[in-house]
């Protein structure tokens, strides 16, 4: 009897959503992302000081004035975390922007084209390299200007169908729909889950990928944010998944096949474009209250674990 991993693999690119690179190299995955609060988890470890202390030496050597030093080790660190990774898998390795950035189109650019150089100059290709973007307006609008740049994009946190249809319409390379964390709010508002097919986040994610299929876009989609095997089997015929390793594992130890649940049908006909100019868009998300929440949350999560990764790599900076 075949795993349910092997199974999924038939139909869908599995990712492992994981910073720590011994769990990469322990479960099968094309690609790998990371998150700023991956990166902490891992950077907290002693056995990751290296990469640590090379990203301050690094910042130390290119750099004077401690806030600059600051922000050049921040990006080296996480470059630093995704050249292992990129050693370890064959594809696409994701690496984020800084989240106090998601609002500041410019300086979303600049921060994405160094981290691109420092890969390029640690001898990564930079093709195999996703700048990951918080899906703001802001965020799509930067993620356009480095498609110009020849510099390929997956943009987060997406909550919202018109999130999803902004990116596409503007040529990104890949999104991610956080399934967990949308289930978590209609649960925390009175929704009752049973399976994956009244599963508000993986209801999402098929909408997605099959308004997606009925406007041509090429934007890969990769559901992101599990909580349950059954949210990921619920999901298999998606362009891509990130799973994270434990439930990577789980699928490995289970046996029997996966059904195919995406792409199996041709999308509906009453399937009709939405509205994508900054007014529309704003407005669209204003009116989703779970979308608005939702970002909001994860871009401060992820900017409050930047801080924290700061404060580890000021307690290193020489006074």
């Amino acid at each position: 009897m075949v795993d349910k991993l092997t199974e999924l693999a038939r139909h869908t690119v599995i990712v492992a959503d994981s910073g720590d690179i011994a769990q990469i190299k322990a479960v099968r995955a094309e690609d790998c992302t990371t998150n700023p609060s991956l990166i902490l988890k891992a950077a907290s470890k002693p056995d990751y000081d290296a990469l640590m202390d090379d990203a301050v030496a690094y910042a130390v050597a290119h750099e004077s004035g401690q806030e600059k030093r600051l922000e050049l080790a921040l990006d080296k660190l996480a470059v630093n975390f995704g050249g292992e990774l990129s050693r370890i898998v064959p594809g696409y390795v994701s690496t984020e922007v800084d989240a106090r950035l998601s609002f500041d189109t410019d300086a979303t650019v600049r921060r994405a084209e160094r981290m691109i150089a420092l890969y390029r100059e640690a001898g990564v290709d930079p093709k195999r390299i996703l700048i990951k973007i918080a899906a703001t307006w802001e965020g799509v609008q930067a993620a356009a200007a480095l498609k110009e740049k020849g510099i390929a994009c997956n943009l987060t946190l997406i909550f919202a169908k018109v999130q999803a249809a902004l990116c596409g319409a503007a040529g990104v390379f890949l999104i991610s729909p956080f399934v967990g964390r949308i289930t978590d709010w209609y649960k925390a508002h009175g929704a009752i889950v049973t399976s994956a097919e009244d599963d508000p986040g993986v209801r999402s994610v098929r909408e997605i990928y099959d308004y997606f299929r009925a406007m041509h876009y090429k934007t890969v989609v990769m559901g992101a944010s599990f909580r349950s095997v059954d949210q990921v089997l619920g999901l298999a015929g998606c362009d891509r998944l990130t799973i994270s390793p434990n439930l990577l594992e789980d699928l490995r130890a289970a046996n029997g096949t996966v059904e195919r649940k995406l792409g199996v049908l041709q999308p509906s006909a009453n399937i009709k474009p939405l509205a994508l100019d900054e007014k529309s868009f704003r407005w669209q998300m204003n009116e989703d209250a779970m979308a608005t929440e939702k970002l909001a949350e994860g871009i401060r999560s992820f900017a409050k674990d930047t801080e924290t990764l700061l404060s580890l790599i000021r307690a290193k900076l020489p006074a």
